[in-house]
Order: C-alpha cells, then structure tokens, then sequence
C-alpha cells in the first residue's frame, strides 16, 4: 500500500520532538489540509497524565489555530510493532474537524501501513447535531 511520503517524512521527523519523559512512547502526526498545507503535531506529556496532549490533537489544534478547517488526510506513525491507533480523546476529535470519508493512514517505522477512514475509526461518533434539544 502507497501512503503519502511527504505526510509519513513530516510525521517521523515529530518524533524526534515528541516530550515523552514519562511513557518514552514519542507519536509523530501530519495533517493535510485541501489546499496542500501539513501541520505536524508531537505527543506532549505532563507529570499530571490527564495534561498530556497526544500528536493527533497537536496537529489538529495547530492546523486550527492558523485558520485551517478542510482537511485532506491524517497520517499517524511510531514506534510500535504494529500500527499506532488514535486513543478515544483524539478519534472524537479527528471526527470533529475531518469528514467520515478522510483517509487515515496508521503506521509504525518498520514499514506496516493501515489506511482507513475517520467513520470507521470512531462509528457513531458524537457530533453537533447531538446537541440539539428539540
């Protein structure tokens, strides 16, 4: 399987800026809005865990403090033995910003690719027509 080359080089250079003292589970993430833009986001630990902010929600928030809100694809990579997988906290938001149908590629560095798509990593998601009262 192809993945995007300039979104998977992007990602692997956050790596190296992960802040990771704690887990030394470094996450790089590349975004790519639809008008060719990437915005890449670092895994950002705290020692009060529940302040610690993952590579998906960086690149998304990044992409979204300068203005950004079309995106194109999501590419997540570590170094695991298998693909890395969003936690709960980033799928919720990845389907916040990015349509059902945006391709998301999960890999690792040794190679092994999943391409999939925001509705099929969060179903169901909780969106804002849930908040209707009526």
């Amino acid at each position: 399987m192809m993945i995007p080359e300039d979104l998977y080089q992007a990602a692997t250079k956050m790596l190296t800026r992960a802040y990771v003292p704690y887990s030394h589970f470094p996450v790089g993430a590349a975004l790519l809005t639809q008008t060719g833009e990437i915005y890449t986001g670092c895994n950002i630990e705290n020692a009060a865990y529940g302040s610690t902010n993952c590579a998906e929600r960086t690149a998304i928030f990044t992409a979204v403090a300068a203005g950004q809100r079309q995106f194109k694809a999501l590419l997540i990579t570590g170094k695991t033995t298998e693909v890395i997988v969003p936690c709960g906290a980033c799928r919720q938001v990845i389907s916040e910003f990015c349509t059902d149908e945006m391709p998301v590629y999960l890999t690792n560095q040794t190679g092994k690719i999943k391409q999939t798509t925001v509705g099929q990593l969060l179903p169901g998601a909780f969106t804002a027509e849930d908040l209707t009262h009526e």
